[in-house]
């Protein structure tokens, strides 16, 4: 009698689990908690950019934002950009929990507000609004 393969064994064993799998309920949860992140981090970067670009275009708010002389006002920009990532968070989180928001639509949104953060940080784009 002949021994079956290692590979045909390796597939019976699969499909055993596959057909174990199928048999498992799973609970839908809402992807509100998800959305809430994704969007979050795109306000966290658009953030960065407006703050960035706010440094440049007045020397009453690149003085407030020098929070540290070693760093200048680098140091003020990233701690008012994670503030503003975290309330976002909080409150989009807050609000979506429990929603079944579409992650895609999501996703948009987050890289619309990225791209927003990406062009407010270009020294081409905020120099533009130098004294």
């Amino acid at each position: 009698m002949e021994q079956p393969s290692r590979q045909r064994v390796a597939e019976e064993h699969l499909e055993r689990a596959e057909e174990r799998l199928a048999r498992i309920a799973f609970e839908d949860k809402p992807e509100g908690p998800i959305a809430a992140a994704v969007i979050a981090g795109g306000v966290g970067a658009a953030a960065l950019g407006v703050v960035t670009t706010l440094a440049e275009a007045s020397e009453g708010i690149r003085e407030w934002l020098q929070w540290s002389d070693a760093v200048g006002p680098l140091s003020g920009k990233v701690i008012v950009t994670l503030a503003v990532w975290l309330v976002a968070w909080a409150i989009l989180h807050v609000m979506l929990r429990s929603r079944p928001y579409e992650t895609r639509r999501a996703l948009v949104v987050s890289l619309v507000l990225i791209a927003v953060g990406v062009v407010g940080t270009f020294p081409t784009f905020f120099q533009l609004f130098g004294e």
